[in-house]
Formats: C-alpha cells, sequence, structure tokens
C-alpha cells in the first residue's frame, strides 16, 4: 500500500535518526546501504533494488558483477538486519516508526506504531508538527530537506510568492525600503531552481490590502507565502519575516534581522539573501542559477582548472583569477569556494604559510557558505576549515553534505577519504576514493589519490597500477611519481623507488628509502638539507629507526600548522611508532580517536 505524504516525511525522519545513531554514523558501509534502499523506495524506484545493481551502486562493483561468484550484498543485508535490530533493541526502542529489511529481498518495509490520522485531521492537527514530537525541529528539517533535494528532478516546482512587506512607519524612505526589499527577494528567489516565484506585478497587487494568507495563495496559485514588516527608529532598523503554508495558515519559518542604517541598498541585500538562503533550507530547493556575466564566467573556470592542475604557480594564479572574479560579482559564491580550495592547497603542502594561508581560507569558506548554503563546494571547503581546526566531526558533517547535495563531485569524495584517513578509518576510506573513481575515472587527480589511500591500506601492486595510470594522463605530475615511489617501497623494489623520489618535493621518503636500503650514510646527508622541512624529517628518522627524533618532527609538524600532521600516522612509512608509549598522547593533542 503506498504511503501517504505524512508517512513518507515519517519514515525520512526516521532515516534521518537510525543514520546519526552511534552504531551506524561510523558504519559508512551500512549507513550507504540503508540510505539507498530506503530512498530508492520512497522515490518509487523498487524495480532498481535487485542484487547487481546494489553490488554495482552500493559496494562500488563492477558492470559484470555476478552473484554467484560475489556474496557480498546478501552479506551486507544480514548485517544490516542484525545492526537495525540492535538498533531498535536500544537507542530506537521508543521510536514510532520501524524500519525493516524483510529476508529475500531489498526492497525496505515500514511500520507505523501510531495510528497515522485521517486527511481532515491531518489538517486540523498540522501533520508536520506531529512528526516532529519525537525529534528535534531542526532534524525534521534537515531530514525533509534532504527528501526534497533527492526528489528535486521528479517533483514539481514549489509555488511561492512574496508579498510586499509592510512599512509599519508610514513614511515614503520606510515605504521604498520595504518595497525595494520585496524586489530583492522575489529577485533572488526567481534564481533558485525548484521554487516557481510569483512575479512583482502579482505580489504587489496586494500592497496596502488586509492581508488574508488563504485568500492571497489561492488567488495566486501558490503552495507558500512570505509576508512580513519594516520598522525604522532613528538609525535603527527593523525587518520581520515569516513563511506561511497556505494550506493550512502555519508559519514553518520566521526570522528577524536588526541592523544599523548605513547603505541602504547593502542592507537590502544582506538581509535578502539571508532571507533566501534560509527559505532554501526549510523547504529544501535547491541549486542557485547564478547570472554573472561570461567574461567572469569564464575566469572562475580558468581558476578553477589551474587549482585541480595544483602546483604553486597555478594555485597563485587561482587565487588572482577568483579575486578578479569577486571584485566583479561579490555574490558569486563559487568564486569564494574556489579561493578558499586554492589557499588550502597551497597551506597543505606548505607552499604559502599556515598563518597566512588559512585566515584566508576560513573568510572565503565562510562568504561562500554565508552566500549560498546548498553549493557543494562552499560545503566542501568549510569541510577543509574544520579540519584544520581538528574539528573531526564537524568536519565529516561538512563533507558528508557536500556529497548529499552533489553526489558527482568526485573532489568531494577524495576530501572526505582524506579526512577518514586522519581518523584511521582506512576501509572508510578506500570506500570513498572507489566511488570517486566511479564518478570520475578519467581524472588523474583521483587516480593519485587512490594510490594514496591504498598505500595506506598496504595495498602496493593496486597503488602502483593507480598512479601509474595517473602518470599516463599528466606525465608531469610530481605526486604520481611520489605515490608511484612510496608503493615500488612497499614491493621492496628499491632502485625503482629511488628513480621516482627524486624530484624535488619527495626528499623525506627518498630519504627513508635508502635508509631502509642499508643506505644510512645518504639518508643522514638529506636530514643534513631538509632541517627546515619536519614532515620531511619525520620520514628519514622513521626509516633511521630513531623513534625519539621522529616525534621531536611530528611534534614540529603540529607546531607549524602541517594538517597532514594526523594522516602521516596512517603512513606505512611509520609502522615503527604504532605502538610507541607516546603515541596515545600525540593522538590527544591532534584531537584523534584512540585506536
Amino acid at each position: 500500500m503506498p504511503l501517504d505524504e505524512s508517512q513518507r516525511l515519517a519514515v525520512q525522519a526516521q532515516l534521518h535518526s537510525v543514520l546519526r545513531s552511534s552504531g551506524f554514523k561510523r558504519n559508512e558501509r551500512l549507513s550507504r546501504f540503508l540510505r539507498f534502499i530506503v530512498e530508492h523506495n520512497l522515490a518509487g524506484k523498487d524495480d532498481e533494488l535487485k542484487e547487481a545493481v546494489v553490488a554495482i551502486e552500493v559496494f562500488g562493483r563492477k558492470p559484470d558483477y555476478d552473484p554467484k561468484l560475489d556474496s557480498i550484498v546478501r552479506t551486507e543485508a544480514s548485517r544490516l538486519r542484525a545492526k537495525l535490530a540492535e538498533y531498535y533493541n536500544s537507542e530506537g526502542k521508543t521510536d514510532n516508526v520501524i524500519i525493516e529489511l524483510p529476508k529475500g529481498g531489498y526492497v525496505p518495509a515500514f511500520r507505523f506504531i501510531d495510528k497515522q490520522p485521517s486527511a481532515p485531521e491531518l489538517q486540523n492537527r498540522r501533520p508536520w508538527l506531529r512528526i516532529a514530537i519525537p525529534l528535534a525541529a531542526l532534524s525534521l528539517v534537515a531530514a525533509i530537506a534532504g527528501w526534497t533535494l533527492w526528489n528535486n528532478r521528479t517533483r514539481d516546482p514549489i509555488s511561492i510568492a512574496v508579498v510586499p512587506l509592510q512599512a509599519l512607519n508610514h513614511d515614503s524612505a520606510n515605504e521604498d525600503f520595504a518595497d525595494g526589499l520585496t524586489d530583492e527577494i522575489i529577485r533572488n528567489l526567481s534564481v533558485i531552481d525548484g521554487l516557481a516565484v510569483r512575479s512583482r506585478t502579482s505580489s504587489f497587487a496586494f500592497k496596502d490590502h488586509p492581508r488574508n494568507v488563504r485568500e492571497i495563495g489561492q488567488q495566486l496559485q501558490a503552495d507558500y507565502v512570505i509576508e512580513g514588516s519594516v520598522l525604522r527608529a532613528g538609525d535603527k532598523l527593523r525587518v520581520n519575516v515569516q513563511l506561511v503554508r497556505v494550506q493550512d495558515d502555519s508559519p514553518l519559518w520566521s526570522a528577524r534581522f536588526d541592523r544599523e542604517l548605513t547603505d541602504i541598498f547593502a542592507i537590502q541585500d544582506e538581509i535578502s539573501t539571508g532571507v533566501v538562503n534560509q527559505l532554501r533550507l526549510q523547504l529544501g530547493r535547491g541549486r542557485r542559477r547564478y547570472e554573472t556575466n561570461l567574461d567572469v564566467y569564464n575566469t572562475y573556470l580558468r581558476g578553477r582548472a589551474l587549482t585541480n592542475r595544483r602546483g604553486e604557480t597555478n594555485l597563485r594564479t587561482a587565487i588572482d583569477l577568483f579575486n578578479q572574479v569577486i571584485e566583479k560579482d561579490p555574490q558569486f559564491a563559487p568564486a569564494f569556494a574556489g579561493l578558499a580550495d586554492a589557499y588550502g592547497r597551497l597551506s597543505a603542502n606548505l607552499r604559502m604559510e599556515p598563518g597566512e594561508a588559512e585566515p584566508k581560507m576560513r573568510v572565503a569558506a565562510e562568504k561562500a557558505t554565508e552566500l549560498d548554503p546548498l553549493l557543494p563546494e562552499a560545503n566542501r571547503v568549510m569541510g577543509l576549515v574544520y579540519m584544520r581546526d581538528h574539528e573531526w566531526n564537524t568536519a565529516e558533517k561538512s563533507f558528508r553534505r557536500a556529497i548529499e547535495l552533489n553526489p558527482n563531485d568526485s573532489a568531494s569524495y577524495s576530501d572526505y577519504a582524506n579526512l577518514l584517513l586522519g581518523l584511521g578509518r582506512v576501509d572508510e576510506s578506500l570506500e570513498e576514493m572507489r566511488v570517486a573513481l566511479k564518478t570520475d575515472p578519467l581524472s588523474p587527480d583521483v587516480h593519485r589519490q587512490l594510490a594514496y589511500v591504498l598505500i595506506s591500506a598496504r595495498h602496493y601492486d593496486e597503488a602502483a597500477a593507480h598512479a601509474q595510470t595517473s602518470l599516463s594522463l599528466e606525465p608531469d605530475s610530481p605526486f604520481a611519481r611520489q605515490f608511484l615511489g612510496r608503493a615500488r617501497i612497499g614491493q621492496s623494489k628499491w632502485q625503482e623507488a629511488f628513480d621516482q623520489l627524486s624530484g624535488p618535493g619527495s626528499e623525506g621518503f627518498l630519504g627513508y628509502a635508502y635508509a631502509r636500503a642499508g643506505r644510512a650514510e645518504e639518508a643522514q646527508k638529506l636530514v643534513a638539507v631538509n632541517t627546515r622541512w619536519p614532515n620531511r624529517l619525520v620520514l628519514i628518522y622513521a626509516g633511521l629507526g630513531d623513534t625519539g627524533r621522529t616525534f621531536e618532527a611530528l611534534d614540529q609538524m603540529v607546531a607549524a600548522g602541517d594538517v597532514r600532521a594526523a594522516i602521516y600516522l596512517t603512513y606505512p612509512e611509520l609502522d615503527l611508532i604504532q605502538h610507541d608509549q607516546r603515541l596515545p598522547a600525540y593522538r590527544n593533542k591532534l584531537g584523534l580517536p584512540q585506536h
């Protein structure tokens, strides 16, 4: 029997609750499995919930997957049933929606403990409030937003009308400001995919008329109405705005903006942006269509291309290009995200001092998020910012949000994989990189990052293959050569390792290789010429078996703000310190979990 709308929302809210539970939030594989089957069922795609489809889409198997030879889906389905049972016997024992996976298939089933109200009851009793009873209001909003975004292409646009804000001071200046702010809100809403915004002409027909939201909604055929007021008192300004659902006259969201009167047009723009972005988060719609001119957009694309190529010169040129875009169009959020990304990459490899780059990175990332909180790139770069602050949980949420908003962006999977690697969750990191490869199979960057993670997973043969693929796609990449050299170390192919690690930037790994191959004197020479590079000294001292100086160099990395300080702990080159009694204190310093 098909679910009605309130049941669908309740299931989505319950899914959100289950995925946030202790048993699921650290189990990416089962979380992805559960999310896939529930969301496909709610989208009416039960015909896609077949073993082969699940194997390919969820577990990264190849298109020629044969269930007779690989039982991954059946095995994980059994684990999922057990994990759901464990959840409902503990954290979820009072929940009123039960998600089940019946044996013999992959289509989920749902049980509702409370009797579902009839249609008249739903209208009278505000069903969205009933659903919110077992959850915090913000959790429900997030769940509804996520569900709406997932189905953005298959559902009809949300119709919305903005009635003229009321000027509570009856003077022309205040009325002009109120009308201008109304215009700005209409204009900014009109460039959001998934929203059908009623025109200014239609909305202003209700100016100076008594307000009846249901009547306005019926006449304008709008599902939602935005209304509000503007009050000026001397140099102070107060704007109140609320979103009302027409069908039951329910206020779903409201906000108040108190500002000093300085630049009237700047205030209009700031408040309009805030209102629109809050509405997007509440309604779950959607992607912004930017209206910048072609020259500005081409400059932005050049900056993105140079950022993806890495290298100090490319990144510094990209920063100049993004700043040009921002100067010409200060509302273009992707340019701020690109700027933050470029600063982050420069500081990650110490091509710019962290104390210089990271404040600029933070400002740009926060501005991108402020301008467009549903921009995937903005959420991704905020994840990079949180990583540098060692706020690992918050960073993980940002990366997951970026992936939710754009499941086809390999950069988000790569950066998330880097975070997981730093947390020591190497298998999960590897899963994310396999998804990245599936979304972008010809990207040299993805092959490089996959090789990087495979080395930490000690899969040296596969790592070498992906490093070579990256080199074939981008022959001048020093990182691909470095990862190939590291894989050769793991394979004990010393001369090949020396050859690949002989370039600039790989001195630490070369010193490690010399030491492990019995050429300690050459390793010591590299120590002498790399004293200002603690990240290189860590590796050379580890190769020489000097644990004391290895920890000293690690502490220097932390003091220098080197974001790689956590990730280094997963390197096979640092296996000698894994059981050292000083390691727990070092992990605490970085806010890392103990293993």
